[in-house]
């Protein structure tokens, strides 16, 4: 019996080491571009937790290749983010729009494929217009949800799927804040 309880906690061991070895990152939320839905440590600029959030993500591989809208991922920024963001590297975002769909912005309000997205992750919408756009085929659309703290897809493009790292399944950290989504 002890035999079979070490055996057990052994295949345990080395499938979470798999797991968090192929699949699972990792990563800390660090400015308020996705507030209130991951939060940013207070006294950021538009922060609002008391530590920021910590966030697991599946890798975008097999068998967790899948992304749709409303999915929130990590993803490697274009070239044009560094400039036009003053950052680039590693962001995380939200799928707006597919690829082959249109994205426009009406007076704060999301439309793809001319329909009015509904988007209760949005607390606070900025009165913006920004004219319809075609996402190339094999990339995505992205935006925070705190859209006046985000730079984005609206900024910088669509990101490429090959960018697309990984998709936030739970957050694990401050323990107040643990979810799975």
């Amino acid at each position: 019996m002890l035999r079979a309880l070490i055996a057990l906690a052994v295949v345990i061991f080395a499938a979470l080491v798999v797991f968090f070895v192929g699949y699972a990152k990792l990563y800390r939320i660090p400015s308020a571009a996705m507030e209130p839905t991951l939060r940013c440590a207070e006294p950021g600029i538009g922060c609002s937790g008391k530590a920021s959030d910590r966030v697991l993500a599946i890798r975008l591989r097999w068998p967790f290749r899948s992304v749709s809208r409303g999915d929130i991922v990590a993803f490697h920024t274009p070239p044009r983010a560094t400039t036009a963001c003053g950052s680039g590297g590693v962001f995380v975002k939200r799928v707006i729009a597919l690829p082959g769909e249109t994205f426009a912005e009406r007076d704060g309000t999301v439309y793809v494929d001319g329909r009015r997205l509904t988007e209760r992750y949005v607390k606070v919408r900025e009165h913006q217009t920004f004219r319809l756009r075609r996402v190339p085929t094999g990339s995505y659309f992205l935006l925070g949800d705190a859209r006046a703290q985000s730079c984005d897809s609206r900024v910088f493009g669509a990101v490429p799927r090959k960018s697309l790292i990984a998709r936030v399944v739970a957050t694990y950290w401050p323990p107040t804040r643990i979810v799975v989504r």
